[in-house]
C-alpha cells in the first residue's frame, strides 16, 4: 500500500468521522445547548449545504495550485473548522462552524480521486481510489461508534477533540508522503465548465444523485426499521450499524476491483441493480431479525461499491476538468443524501410502516440502472461514429 494513499485515507476517516458522528450525538448537543433534538437535527443539514457549496467552489479557487498544495490547505480548514466545534459556546455559532466543516468535504475528495487515479498502477485506478474511500468506511465502522460513546457518556466536545486529532495526522501525513503531484488543469475554467453543458455530466449527476441516493432511503430510518421491525433493542442499534460498516469496507474495495476488471459503466449497472434487489428484501424480510442482520451488512456492502465505479466513470468522462466534475459528483453524493431521506419519509408521514421508505430506495436504484444505460448507449454511439 502506497503511504501516499494512506495519507487520502486518513483524510476520508476525518471526513467520515465528522459527518456521520452528528447523527449519533445529537441528543447530547441538544441537551448541552438546550434545543430540541429537531433543532439540532438542522446541523446535519448545515453540513450538508456547505458540502454542496464548497464542492465547487473551493475547487474553482485553488484550481492553480499543485494537488498536494490543495489537499494541504483543504485538510487544514477540515481540522480548523472542527476544532472551532470544540468551544462552541451556543447553538448559532455550532450552526456556522458545521456549515464551514462541510465546505471543504467534497473538494478534498474531488481531488483527491483524482490524485489517487493519477499514483495508481495502470489498470488499477478504481482501486487506488477505493483507498481513499476506505477512510470514510472505516469511520463507520469504527470511528463514529467511538466518537458517539465518547460524546454519549463524557461530552460531545471531546467527540470533536478526536476528529481535530486525526485531522492533525492527515495534515501531517500530506506533508511527508504525498508526492508533488503534476497539476493538469491546463483549461481555462471557462473550458472547464462547458464540460457541464454536456449531456454525460448530467446522467453521471443524476446516477449518483438518484441511483446511489437509494440508498439514504434505507441509512436514514435504519434504526425505527431495526426497533420496530425487526425487533430489536434501542441499546443494539450501534452495534448492528458496526455490521453495516463492516459490509461498507468490504464493498468499498469490492466496487473498486469490479471496476477496474470490467468497467465503470458495467460495474454501476449490475450493483444499482443488486442494490434495488437487496432493497426489496428488506422490505419484506426485516421482520426477521436474523435475516436483518444479513441484509443490514449486504446493503451496507452494495452502497458503497458503487462510490468508486462512479466516481471513476466522472473522471473518464471529464477530460480536462476532472477535479471539477469529481468535486461535483461528491455535491451530487449529498444531494441524493437530501433527497433520499426526503422521498424515503413520504411513505411515513402517510402512515406505512418503517419498511416502506426501502420501497422508494428501490425506484430511485432502478432509475439509476436506466441512466447508465443510457450513458452507455451514448458511449457507445459517440465511440461508433468515430470508426466511422
Amino acid at each position: 500500500m502506497k503511504k501516499s494513499l494512506l495519507s487520502l485515507a486518513l483524510g476520508g476517516l476525518t471526513i467520515g468521522i465528522t459527518e456521520f458522528v452528528m447523527m449519533g450525538i445529537l441528543p447530547d448537543i441538544a441537551k448541552n445547548l438546550e434545543i430540541s433534538i429537531p433543532v439540532a437535527g438542522h446541523l446535519i443539514s448545515a453540513y450538508a449545504l456547505g458540502v454542496v457549496i464548497g464542492a465547487p467552489l473551493l475547487v474553482i479557487i485553488t484550481r492553480n495550485y499543485p494537488p498536494k498544495k490543495t489537499l494541504l490547505i483543504l485538510a487544514m480548514m477540515i481540522t480548523a473548522f472542527n476544532s472551532l466545534s470544540i468551544i462552541a459556546p451556543n447553538y448559532e455559532f455550532l450552526f456556522a462552524v458545521r456549515l464551514l466543516s462541510g465546505l471543504p468535504h467534497g473538494a478534498f475528495f474531488g481531488v483527491g480521486a483524482v490524485v489517487a487515479s493519477r499514483l495508481a498502477d495502470k489498470g488499477k485506478e478504481a482501486q487506488a481510489i477505493s483507498v481513499m474511500f476506505a477512510g470514510l468506511t472505516i469511520a463507520n465502522l469504527v470511528g463514529v461508534p467511538i466518537g458517539t460513546y465518547i460524546g454519549h457518556h463524557f461530552s460531545w466536545r471531546y467527540t470533536f477533540i478526536i476528529i481535530a486529532i486525526v485531522g492533525s495526522l492527515t495534515v501531517a501525513s500530506l506533508y511527508f508522503w504525498m508526492p508533488n503531484v503534476e497539476s493538469k488543469a491546463k483549461e481555462a475554467m471557462k473550458t472547464q465548465l462547458l464540460f457541464f453543458k454536456k449531456v454525460e455530466a448530467w446522467l453521471v449527476i443524476l446516477i449518483t444523485a438518484i441511483g446511489a441516493g437509494g440508498l439514504f432511503c434505507w441509512i436514514s430510518y435504519i434504526a425505527p426499521l431495526l426497533t420496530d421491525i425487526s425487533g430489536f433493542d434501542g441499546g443494539d442499534v450501534p452495534y448492528i450499524m458496526m455490521l453495516a460498516g463492516l459490509g461498507m469496507v468490504l464493498g468499498n474495495f469490492i466496487g473498486g476491483k469490479l471496476a477496474d476488471r470490467y468497467s465503470a459503466e458495467k460495474t454501476i449497472i449490475v450493483l444499482l441493480s443488486v442494490m434495488a434487489l437487496d432493497l426489496l428484501l428488506v422490505f419484506f424480510f426485516s421482520s426477521n431479525p436474523y435475516v436483518s442482520l444479513a441484509l443490514v451488512f449486504s446493503t451496507g456492502c452494495i452502497s458503497f461499491a458503487v462510490a468508486a465505479p462512479i466516481q471513476t466513470l466522472m473522471i473518464q468522462t471529464a477530460v480536462g476538468a476532472e477535479m471539477l466534475a469529481s468535486a461535483a459528483i461528491q455535491a451530487a453524493f449529498n444531494t441524493g443524501n437530501a433527497l433520499g431521506a426526503f422521498l424515503g419519509g413520504l411513505p411515513l408521514i402517510a402512515g406505512f410502516s418503517y419498511a416502506s421508505p426501502n420501497l422508494v430506495g428501490v425506484t430511485m436504484s432502478i432509475f439509476g440502472v436506466l441512466f447508465t444505460i443510457v450513458f452507455l448507449l451514448r458511449k457507445r454511439r459517440v465511440l461508433k461514429l468515430q470508426r466511422i
